[in-house]
């Protein structure tokens, strides 16, 4: 049976967030180079997207690119940045096609000129859509997001827009890259590692998380219905108990 029918469809989480792990290691057992494994993620994220706007899926995140991959090898990080700015200019005529909005979070500015471009001119052509918000993180860190949002907060405090006692959760979520969206209630992880990289830190404090052996590219929609299904099958007490 068709695992998307086991999926509740008035129970879906509003925000899935992603940690698209494992290209390189793709790549390697296919005897290629590590970037061949970063073109074959594409079609992955192409897939994912369209099938979780295809549920209603409201918020769709995707950990495209950290601040720790500047550290790569320069070759990969050329290759990457051509890779996303191909990518931008060839996938914005489908995210109109499927109503799809996208945005960014992360430090932008670190971003090559070109994709940069790329990138602002895509969330402008699909601004007006309203089916799904895909959102890329890129050159994002969860540190760097909290160490600015604090720096935020401590500038309007020093210049005396701010009484620092006044300062809680939703002041601080406010100062946050992510503040225009609901947090994340599922996040999921490929390539079977368990952790964390730096991602959402702030905003996954309740959120269900589901790890898959898959490497990215291996991907599939029907990988996504079972982390949708895991997740309908959780009780989510929210540091509460039961009734």
């Amino acid at each position: 049976m068709d695992p998307k029918e086991h999926i509740d469809l008035e129970k879906l989480p509003s925000h899935v967030a992603v940690i698209m792990d494992g290209n390189g290691r793709w790549a390697q057992r296919q005897g290629k180079e590590r970037v061949f494994g970063h073109e074959q993620g594409v079609k992955a994220v192409r897939e994912i997207t369209e099938a979780a706007a295809e549920l209603g899926i409201n918020y769709l995140t995707l950990y495209a690119f950290s601040t720790e991959n500047w550290y790569r090898p320069k070759e990969e990080v050329s290759a990457l940045m051509k890779l996303l700015v191909q990518t931008i200019g060839e996938e914005t005529k489908t995210l109109m096609k499927n109503n799809i909005r996208l945005q960014a979070i992360g430090n932008l500015t670190d971003l090559d000129m070109k994709c940069l471009a790329e990138l602002k001119e895509a969330m402008r052509i699909t601004s007006g859509n309203d089916r799904m918000t895909l959102i890329l993180a890129l050159s994002y860190s969860s540190r760097w997001e909290i160490v600015e949002a604090a720096r935020k907060l401590s500038e309007k405090a020093y210049h005396h827009q701010l009484d620092p006692p006044s300062i809680n959760d939703d002041l601080f979520s406010q100062c946050l890259n992510t503040a225009p969206y609901p947090d994340p209630e599922l996040l999921i992880r490929t390539s079977g590692e368990y952790r964390l990289s730096n991602f959402l830190l702030w905003q996954i404090a309740y959120a269900e998380l589901y790890f898959t052996p898959k490497l990215w590219p291996d991907f599939t929609r029907n990988d996504l219905y079972e982390a949708l299904i895991d997740f309908q099958k959780r009780e989510r007490r929210f540091g509460k108990i039961t009734s």
